[in-house]
């Protein structure tokens, strides 16, 4: 006879089995949206937690600073398009041949439409430095985006102001039901 903490252990196998396998259905979504950040002044979305420990020792160094956002993500380029959640996350230096690139880690947070209430978080290395796409992971979301799984494509857009940025950015995001 199966002691209790077998069964317990069993049923929860089982509970977990059901969840990871669903009906094996999958839909992808491309999104298409523009970040808009405001870099300094008394409205900014950035800040920078901690500067490098080797710049503190005299080094010219950017290596493990650290910095945080709280972006607002809208529908166009323009700051009065419509607004759509916001972009919150981290931004690591951590490649010590390159100060352009570092790892960062964002959660997409929408706040209306079809997505209210869901979340999207992406995770990856990139390089602000280099021309082209910047690619980060799609590792995880709540709501809609439930188990989601794919990339995101990201380049400057431009700066509308000294103090401001925007950034376009394509997430293709596949979701299994």
């Amino acid at each position: 006879m199966p002691t209790p903490t077998t069964i317990i252990c069993l049923l929860a196998f089982l509970a977990v089995l059901a969840v990871a396998t669903g009906d094996g259905t999958t839909t992808t979504t491309h999104l298409h949206f523009y970040i808009h950040e405001t870099f300094a002044g008394d409205n900014a979305t950035t800040a920078s937690l901690a500067p490098s420990p080797l710049a503190v020792a005299g080094s010219n160094s950017s290596f493990g600073s650290v910095g945080a956002l709280d972006d607002e993500l809208r529908e166009g380029s323009d700051a009065a398009s419509r607004y759509l959640g916001r972009v919150e996350g981290l931004v690591v230096q951590a490649d010590l041949g390159n100060p352009a690139a570092a790892w960062t880690l964002l959660t997409l947070a929408f706040a209306g439409g079809d997505y209210n209430g869901s979340t999207l978080v992406l995770d990856g290395r990139v390089d602000f430095g280099a021309a082209g796409d910047m690619e980060r992971a799609v590792v995880g979301g709540t709501g809609r985006f439930r188990r989601a799984r794919g990339y995101s494509l990201m380049t400057k857009f431009g700066n509308p102001t000294p103090n401001t940025g925007v950034f376009e950015m394509d997430v293709y995001v596949t979701t299994m039901a």
